[in-house]
């Protein structure tokens, strides 16, 4: 078992699909350089940069954030995204097996409309994830100028 889905992380995915709390991202890491065991390493609350300020160049991390925008002046969106960043550095056995690895996370983070394949941090640029999930939402009241 991989533990992604251990008692922590299921609490911290809670936390950042509720309304009620303000935690909108998690941070899943591997426990060591070899195996499958993963843990949660981190989260917070300043959104996409401040989870982006926390990934490992040398290592594949797994991610789920919380993204709030708005499609006009009366409406206010809520969407999930899914990062796997696999960091520049990053060993090649360790790249190697996260299509395999990935599917444990997938199945703990089951509800996202985007999933964001990130090998630079300039991957997770607001902007750019906004514009995938207005597009993966269908109704795009900005003319697609996200």
């Amino acid at each position: 078992m991989s533990g992604a889905d251990s008692p922590a992380i299921l609490a911290a995915y809670d936390a950042v699909r509720s309304d009620k709390d303000e935690t909108n991202w998690l941070l899943i890491s591997y426990a060591a350089a070899t195996g499958n065991q993963l843990e949660l390493t981190k989260t917070g609350t300043g959104g996409l940069a401040e989870l982006a300020s926390e990934l490992d160049d040398g290592q594949v991390q797994y991610a789920y954030v919380r993204v709030e925008y708005a499609n006009d002046s009366e409406s206010k969106r809520i969407k999930f995204a899914l990062v796997i960043w696999i960091g520049p550095h990053t060993k090649v056995m360790r790249k190697a097996r996260v299509s395999f690895e990935s599917g444990a996370v997938k199945k703990v983070l089951a509800h996202y409309s985007v999933q964001v394949d990130a090998s630079e941090k300039r991957d997770l640029d607001e902007e750019d994830v906004v514009k995938r999930l207005r597009k993966a939402g269908g109704a795009d009241y900005n003319g697609g100028r996200g």
